[in-house]
């Protein structure tokens, strides 16, 4: 969620099947098959329209426990300023969430990061100081700049250069992220850049989370180059077009955002589902198991907003979070539920702040930074929306962001939102130079929604496959297991959609 750029590094989904794509033949599903999708996120909007797309036959059935579609994706407007409450934009190179986009009529209204300060930052020493450029999370693809940074020591500049004499490891087993990084580069490179790189991206403890899991590339590329310097600076010779030298950090000339927010994205999905297909304030409490082989999703009454539920499916699409799909599916197979509430989660706070741009003496020539935990501050990261993208403030005014929490400061959301705006604005506010107070303030507070991808994870998400494989017409989706950008999210929809046709189309011909 925090500044959740280069996510394209942990996507394992698997692609969309060419001859499903909406242009191809549909399928011949003889009836009128019922399907449910529990969740109505960003991965369960993508499994409903890759479903209507598809096989507009189904008689399908979304059901979204809150008032709201689009899960953690909401855009604010207030004031002229347009807030978004979580991820404000995508990457392109994973193709799915751009695709979806011009499905639904929205590839025109997709903006680039302004062509200006395609640069990040990372605090060293109380200051903001520039990524080098071509540093992409865990390898140079440029060396001069990570030589003259003033980020790290000699010393530390030094065991660097000494990573393309470090043995690759033998040992095939799953790896920390942590114990990678600093056996590959060394304890200051990890801490300095590494570490608050992938906590922007995860929230997460990298000592904990799984290289294999969020960024198998680096995995092979030591297994294939036997370095990681030696294959990044092959990479940029070899497609030196699509490096885009000029940024540091994250590519930010690869991520893009629909004109209006976020929210804009859900309302086209939504207009494109079925009149009556989407069922807000509708919790399910339970999945079971027909004798037949259907499947009966079921709630009890909690109010007038919320009926009973007792409707029977032919497939069921689980698109909730991992804990509450362990819950509904507790009954069902104990061992798949064991599975998926072991997956971790973490959560972080946001908070917006807007200023008037002659508060700020910092020139705010790059969009964002990253704060390493060795730093002894109480910000995981900030971004500087309106630099980044058009439109997300008025004239003469700055709209930024702050991420507070994450797996390594949990604590920190047990304080209220007064204090979560002191604690953004105060820090943010040493960092770039702010006179006088916000023109506003807001709190989102986003409690154990980011999943944490640990050592294991690939093989937990192997076993979840294979037990999901037992139960036919089930099927899972969401962030909790091949990659958590909005782009792995509409994939890992889109694939559980395509599994569900699969499926019917076997028990119509059967």
């Amino acid at each position: 969620m925090a500044n959740a750029e280069a996510t394209a590094e942990s996507s394992t989904v698997p692609s969309a099947d060419p001859s499903t794509e909406p242009s191809a033949e549909r399928p011949a599903i003889a009836q009128r098959p019922r399907v449910a999708i529990v969740g109505g996120g960003i991965s369960g909007l993508a499994a409903a329209h890759r479903l209507v797309e598809l096989a507009p036959q189904v008689q399908l059935t979304l059901f979204e426990a809150s008032d709201r579609l689009g899960g953690v994706l909401e855009t604010v407007h207030r004031d002229g300023f347009l807030i978004e409450r979580s991820a404000d934009n995508f990457i392109t190179t994973i193709p799915s969430a751009v695709d979806l986009c011009r499905r639904v009529g929205l590839a025109d209204q997709l903006l680039s990061t302004s062509g200006e300060h395609r640069q990040a930052f990372v605090v060293s020493r109380g200051r903001l100081r520039k990524i080098p450029d071509g540093f992409l999370i865990m390898a140079p693809t440029r060396l001069w700049p990570v030589l003259a940074t003033p980020i790290l020591s000699p010393l530390g500049k030094l065991r660097l250069a000494m990573e393309r004499f470090v043995r690759p490891r033998v040992d095939d087993s799953d790896e920390s992220l942590a114990s990678f990084a600093r056996r590959r580069m060394g304890r200051e490179v990890y801490e300095r850049l590494v570490q608050p790189l992938v906590g922007g991206i995860y929230t997460a403890d990298p000592q904990r989370l799984s290289v294999r899991a969020t960024m198998p590339r680096f995995v092979d590329m030591e297994r294939q180059s036997g370095s990681l310097i030696v294959a990044a600076l092959k990479q940029r010779r070899d497609d030196a077009s699509k490096s885009n030298n000029g940024d540091s950090g994250a590519r930010y000339s690869m991520f893009v955002a629909p004109r209006d927010g976020m929210s804009s994205l859900v309302d086209a999905i939504s207009a494109r589902l079925p009149r009556g297909a989407v069922r807000l304030s509708a919790p399910v409490d339970r999945i079971a198991r027909r004798d037949d082989g259907r499947w009966s999703v079921l709630s009890a009454v909690t109010s007038p907003q919320h009926p009973a539920l007792d409707e029977v499916f032919d497939a069921i699409i689980v698109a909730a979070p991992a804990r509450h799909a362990a819950k509904l599916l507790d009954a069902v197979d104990g061992e798949l539920a064991g599975e998926l509430s072991a997956i971790e989660h973490a959560g972080a706070a946001v908070v917006a702040l807007a200023y008037d741009r002659a508060q700020i003496s910092h020139p705010l020539d790059g969009f964002g930074f990253v704060v390493p935990l060795v730093e002894k501050m109480q910000i995981l990261s900030g971004s500087f929306s309106s630099v980044k993208y058009t439109g997300r403030a008025p004239d003469g005014k700055v709209l930024c962001r702050v991420f507070i929490g994450g797996a390594c400061q949990r604590e920190l959301l047990d304080q209220d939102d007064d204090a979560l705006r002191r604690i953004a604005h105060e820090e943010l506010a040493a960092l770039i130079g702010i006179a006088g107070t916000p023109l506003l303030a807001t709190v989102t507070r986003w409690a154990d929604t980011m999943p944490q991808y640990h050592v294991g994870h690939v093989d937990r998400v192997d076993r979840i496959d294979a037990a999901v494989a037992r139960h036919g017409g089930l099927m899972l989706a969401g962030n909790a297991y091949r990659g958590v950008g909005v782009p792995q999210c509409v994939q890992s929809g889109q694939h559980a959609a395509e599994q569900t046709i699969a499926y019917l189309l076997k028990r119509a011909t059967a």
